[in-house]
């Protein structure tokens, strides 16, 4: 079993990528979708992911419970895509629906920690199938403007450092090109 994270920035290629080491892996195939459509720009950009998918993958839509979706998912003869992690941060980070100062420490609501802390302890337990998780490098630009724009760029690269660190292959894309930084390259 070997879990993937696919890193790599705003269209570097890695949700191509990863949806190609899906269908090569010959199996059945479950793309987790973690967005969800709160304007028409996001919409498209579903409808773009959409289209690109096999009619034969299953979608399962999961903006949050994103542990307990893998332990549902995850089984030998499959290989679940999660398409991103970073979008997935957001709705976590969200999820109260308050407004953040831009100045000043952020307290992150509990179901963000709560999540965070069940998909690590779901990466630490034995792989139970092929996982290919996809996410968006941010942390390579300026720091941006606002205590909760450094808080993402923040919690995403601890994240990213968090989930490599127990996943047997990390690629990063750039220009539709994959670097191998650990394990088997593609």
């Amino acid at each position: 079993m070997t879990r993937t994270l696919v890193l790599g920035g705003a269209r570097s290629g890695k949700s191509a990528l990863a949806e190609r080491l899906a269908r090569a892996a010959d199996k059945e195939v479950v793309y987790v979708a973690t967005s969800s459509a709160g304007d028409g720009e996001m919409s498209d950009r579903i409808a773009h992911h959409r289209a690109r998918r096999p009619a034969d993958w299953r979608t399962v839509e999961e903006p949050t419970a994103l542990a307990a979706t893998l332990r549902a998912l995850c089984a030998p003869g499959r290989i679940v895509l999660v398409d991103c992690l970073t979008l997935w941060l957001t709705n976590l980070m969200f999820s109260t629906h308050q407004d953040y100062p831009e100045v000043g420490p952020i307290d992150l609501a509990p179901l963000f920690h709560a999540e965070r802390a069940a998909l690590l302890a779901w990466l630490d337990e034995p792989p139970a199938g092929d996982v290919v998780f996809v996410s968006n490098e941010v942390g390579m630009g300026i720091v941006p403007y606002g205590a909760i724009s450094r808080a993402f760029v923040d919690e995403a690269g601890r994240l990213h450092q968090d989930v490599a660190a127990r996943v047997e292959r990390v690629l990063f894309v750039a220009a539709g090109l994959p670097l191998a930084l650990k394990g088997a390259p593609c």
